[in-house]
């Protein structure tokens, strides 16, 4: 058994890497770090994991050594503990902003601050295992991608990966998502009467996924970002333009060959029925991706649809991805439930 622990384990993403972990057949959880609950039981945070286990939560110098450590901290805070974690895991798993991005300016400009860790930036292999599961296989330091960010690379990766997409003319992302991306201390503007019933545009330019999906794309991405009534779930939204001569028949093959063998991405693009295209209310709880496409063949104008839920695929479960293709352990192991339907 491998032993592992999770630092920021009282908010929403801790919770679901608890949830995961203590479900897991190959892991021992022997920490839960939380700050603001040290000695509180876990389940008196977390109720949904009543009888799943009787720990409590811990300092950070009461966790042992580990084999993994998943960092759930706030943004801006995991650069500053890293090198602690370093020294007492074999392998960091970071959940936050600090280390998806692997230029100090470019993290300036969209976070507002410095990097407090600069030296490590070209450390971390991103924990997409579509686009990085090679190098996840010996990664000691693994930075998961933003919710949106994933959802939104795994819509358009087949079609750049295959030059089909004019890179010049760039793409737009337009995405929506739940409270729960907020966190569990958000502020005022998460309180059910103001959230309730509203479609907040909360960042119209400029969101930080943005300067992921470029990174990751090699293309010049704008994204907008919607607050909407869901508690969880992400969907975005791409418009971009293919190249020339570029049919449906072409991209479908393309988004086919690409995802014939991944085991949490399908392809949900089909003519008719309620679910014809991706919708996060069907995924929720799962570590899947559902992408799909649309196409005006006589503009070249494609848009894609891709949806997750943002605690586990856009989050805990992709980590737990990431950690089993690492420890070589099958990579479905804890993440098979399929979500529910109707909800």
């Amino acid at each position: 058994m491998m032993r592992v622990a999770v630092v920021g384990a009282a908010g929403y993403i801790g919770g679901e890497l608890l949830r995961l972990l203590l479900g897991h057949p190959g892991v021992e959880l022997v920490g839960a770090v939380s700050s603001r609950f040290p000695g509180k039981r876990i389940d008196g945070v977390h109720p949904n994991l009543r009888s799943s286990t009787d720990l409590s939560f811990c300092a950070a110098e009461e966790v042992p050594d580990c084999d993994a450590v998943f960092l759930a901290l706030p943004h801006r805070v995991a650069m500053t503990q890293v090198e602690q974690w370093t020294r007492r895991s074999k392998v960091v798993v970071d959940l936050t902003g600090d280390f998806r991005l692997d230029d100090t300016e470019v993290f300036r400009r969209y976070y507002g601050e410095e990097h407090q860790a600069p030296h490590l930036l070209g450390d971390f292999v991103p924990g997409l295992p579509e686009l990085y599961r090679e190098g996840l296989r010996s990664a000691d330091l693994i930075s998961v991608p933003g919710c949106m960010a994933t959802a939104g690379v795994l819509a358009l990766h087949p079609l750049v990966a295959r030059g089909l997409i004019d890179l010049d003319r760039g793409a737009q992302f337009d995405a929506r998502t739940g409270s729960s991306g907020s966190g569990a201390t958000a502020g005022p503007a998460n309180l059910h009467a103001e959230r309730s019933g509203a479609m907040r545009v909360f960042a119209p330019t400029g969101h930080r996924h943005e300067a992921e999906i470029s990174r990751h794309l090699g293309l010049s991405a704008a994204m907008t970002a919607t607050g909407v009534e869901a508690v969880r779930g992400v969907q975005t939204i791409c418009h971009a333009t293919l190249r020339p001569g570029v049919d449906l028949k072409t991209v479908r093959r393309a988004y086919r060959e690409q995802y014939a063998e991944e085991p949490f991405v399908r392809i949900v693009a089909h003519q008719r029925g309620i679910f014809r295209y991706p919708d996060p209310k069907i995924l929720l709880g799962s570590n899947f991706c559902d992408v799909g496409y649309a196409l005006d063949e006589d503009t070249g104008r494609l848009t894609t649809i891709a949806a997750l839920d943002n605690l586990v695929k856009g989050g805990s479960g992709n980590a737990l991805q990431c950690f089993n293709i690492r420890m070589g352990l099958p990579e479905n192991l804890g993440l098979t439930f399929p979500g529910l339907h109707p909800l």
